[in-house]
């Protein structure tokens, strides 16, 4: 499985806990080691190769049409290899008119599997994602050389944009660089190593390793390629077609041989659940590989301590365990024995904390409509995976990054309320936040069904989000699922109703029974429409029927008819649902939290009395009462006041005689609205009028 790259962490001052194991040994399995390469596959970068075995080498043609083939390589022991490796390694050699160029770089690996480390030439087979530890060594003037710094890989058979996933500090939307999007599955091909910033943000500039590019698309097109950053073009070789103008490109994939082999160890930046007790046991296992060994030792710091587990056996185990707040995890494997020391494993960025799944469409995608959320940002703010709709990106993606508002369809897209509200989470609560968005635009009910034949089912929205929590280890410990969808629905009351039964049903059969299940009334049922009830008085209906908590879009002013600005809209989105969370989850206020929202609404005269079930004050905005409509009768209301005890007293234009229902519709757009103490808006309702 790819592993992200790392986060800095917190160390602090050190308490050493020492544990030890013993075990007798065991037969060990055999070492593929540097002395095995083959002596024909030496390259320009053999010195900085030290401790590597070349395992792939690829004489690059000027054109390719590897889509869907394995290129011809002229040394292939990926077999011999298989995963049994602990870094991972490139070099790339061209001789043109600038006489021999070579780059050298060396990292973490991204995969378990040495087949996947050549160019990726079938569906499905994508990376994209930081690498820690990156070392690079080139005679190419501008390639910034050295050890221990922080890589990103863009590796893929597909065509691809040049919008950002927001992922790489300082890369570009409108360049091809270092942060692009991968798109359609037809040919065009990326294989590429970048140096960017360790932190988000960063004043280091991202800059290109190596580029090799072109190798999907057809013969028609001439491979582009490079070493560094481009100056003259695409700042990533994207276009360039200038395989011709070099008599000598070599690719050559290295791998350093493995001392012990994992079964278990944590993701870069993984999110681990917290537990009842306020953290979490993150287990890391494995087995000795090589004879040499004689011991293995983990060590985990962080939270101004280290804890430190030793084994002497041929397997191991340990169960270190971590607390949930504000505070990073670095976990550090190292091997010892005859003449060896080596650190085989590295994890960074490991916190505990809070799983939450933004569900719906188009609202909750939430994207950058009116304005940015990008100051909402947070280390302690993370997700995994994409929220695509292609199946082969989205099995592809199984990688923790840090959660981010502004962009859709992304590694860590989560939605502009939704980092919001997981901003003042983290902030307020001290303790790290993990959101899950699977929501797609523009989608009816039936869209987000479970193929209960198959719940995983890549070609399922629910099928895509429900391997995203299972590859995070996290689909039973889902706190809270936050849905907003309807408009689609085009106010078709039964079929919403039957959907969303079915698939809350599902959801508490999959995430079990301690979630909690949040559903936003829709503003409109279909876009730019408030006169249709039908849809959304189901809704309403539902924290009676289906036990879910209701939340209000009225009272949101950013409003263009269907989405939200960020001011005025999601911002105040993500306010309104984090304190409705803190109330019901971390013990936070109650008062003045609930969305008001009638129980009844009796008749005397000419004045209606609207009971609320709350006693919460609320504020009414002047003209409020345009929004109010009589069913059965052309008496209108005239003026709205809140009267203490949870009640708002309407007087009519004239007696309610044959009127036999009343209809709170809100509106399009801004004020005037009746809202509770935080600014959320009064529930759009249709009830029956009582005497």
């Amino acid at each position: 499985m790819p592993r992200p790259a790392p986060v800095r962490a917190h160390l602090g001052s050190i308490v050493t806990i020492v544990t030890t194991v013993s075990a007798t040994a065991a037969a060990l399995t055999a070492v593929v080691t540097p002395a095995a390469a083959a002596p024909d596959a030496s390259t320009s970068c053999d010195a900085a190769a030290t401790g590597f075995i070349p395992v792939l080498q690829l004489d690059l043609p000027e054109r390719a049409n590897y889509l869907n083939t394995t290129p011809p390589y002229s040394l292939d022991r990926t077999a011999d290899v298989g995963s049994n490796f602990d870094r991972v390694g490139y070099c790339l050699e061209l001789n043109g008119p600038d006489g021999p160029q070579w780059v050298w770089t060396a990292m973490e690996p991204f995969t378990d599997d040495a087949r996947r480390l050549g160019l990726p030439t079938h569906p499905g087979e994508l990376v994209r994602q930081r690498v820690g530890d990156l070392d690079v060594q080139s005679n190419v003037p501008g390639v910034t050389t050295g050890t221990g710094q922080t890589g990103y890989l863009e590796m893929w058979p597909n065509q691809y944009q040049e919008s950002a996933s927001t992922q790489v500090a300082n890369a570009s939307p409108i360049t091809y660089d270092a942060d692009d999007n991968p798109t359609s599955n037809l040919g065009y091909g990326s294989f590429q190593v970048s140096q960017i910033g360790a932190a988000r943000p960063s004043n280091v500039a991202a800059k290109q390793v190596f580029s090799v590019n072109t190798f999907t698309e057809s013969t028609n097109s001439v491979l582009s390629l490079g070493i560094g950053t481009n100056l003259a073009g695409q700042p990533d070789w994207t276009f360039a077609n200038n395989a011709s103008r070099y008599t000598q490109r070599t690719l050559t994939a290295f791998v350093r041989p493995s001392l012990v082999t994992l079964t278990e160890s944590p993701q870069d930046r993984q999110l681990v659940p917290r537990d009842s007790t306020g953290g979490a046991v993150v287990p890391v296992a494995g087995r000795i590989t090589d004879p040499r060994i004689r011991r293995v030792q983990l060590r985990v710091i962080g939270d101004g301590r280290t804890q430190t587990f030793t084994s002497s056996g041929d397997t191991f185990r340990f169960t270190p365990r971590i607390t949930a707040g504000l505070h990073e995890y670095t976990f550090e494997l190292r091997a010892s024995g005859s003449g060896i020391d080596r650190m085989v494993a590295r994890r960074e960025g490991v916190v505990s904390g809070d799983v939450y799944v933004v569900q719906g469409q188009s609202n909750s995608e939430a994207a950058k409509y009116n304005g940015a959320a990008n100051g909402e940002e947070s280390p302690y703010l993370r997700s995994l995976g994409t929220s695509t709709s292609d199946p082969a990106i989205s099995g592809a993606d199984r990688v923790w990054n840090y959660a981010t508002g502004d962009v859709t369809v992304q590694p860590g897209s989560v939605g502009q309320w939704a980092i919001r509200m997981g901003r003042r989470l983290v902030d307020t609560y001290k303790v790290p936040v993990a959101l899950f968005n699977g929501a797609h635009g523009g989608q009816p009910i039936a869209f987000f069904q479970r193929n209960d034949a198959n719940p995983d089912d890549l070609a399922t929205n629910y099928g895509r989000l429900r391997q995203r929590l299972e590859a995070a280890g996290v689909i039973s410990h889902v706190r809270g699922v936050l849905f907003y969808q309807g408009e689609s629905d085009n106010d078709n009351a039964a079929v919403h109703v039957a959907g969303f039964t079915s698939l809350i049903e599902d959801w508490r059969s999959d995430f079990g029974t301690s979630t909690r299940y949040y559903v936003y009334q829709v503003r409109t049922s279909p876009c730019g429409n408030t006169t249709a009830m039908n849809l959304r008085e189901a809704q309403r209906e539902f924290g009676d029927t289906l036990g879910v908590t209701l939340l209000s879009t009225n009272g949101l002013s950013g409003h263009d008819r269907c989405h939200y600005a960020y001011l005025g809209g999601y911002r105040d989105m993500g306010d309104h649902t984090f304190a409705v969370l803190a109330r019901d989850l971390y013990g936070g206020p109650s008062a003045g939290v609930a969305p008001p929202n009638p129980s009844g609404v009796t008749a005397s005269g000419s004045q209606l009395v609207v009971q609320l079930r709350s006693a919460d004050p609320l504020t009414v905005d002047s003209g409020a009462a345009a929004d109010f409509r009589l069913e059965g009768s052309t008496v209108t209301v005239s003026s709205v006041a809140y009267q203490a005890g949870g009640r708002l007293v309407l007087t009519l234009s004239g007696p309610a005689a044959g009127a036999t229902g009343l209809v709170y519709q809100g509106h399009l757009g801004a004020g005037p609205w009746i809202s509770n103490p935080i600014g959320t808006g009064l529930l759009a309702f249709r009830l029956p009028l009582t005497p």
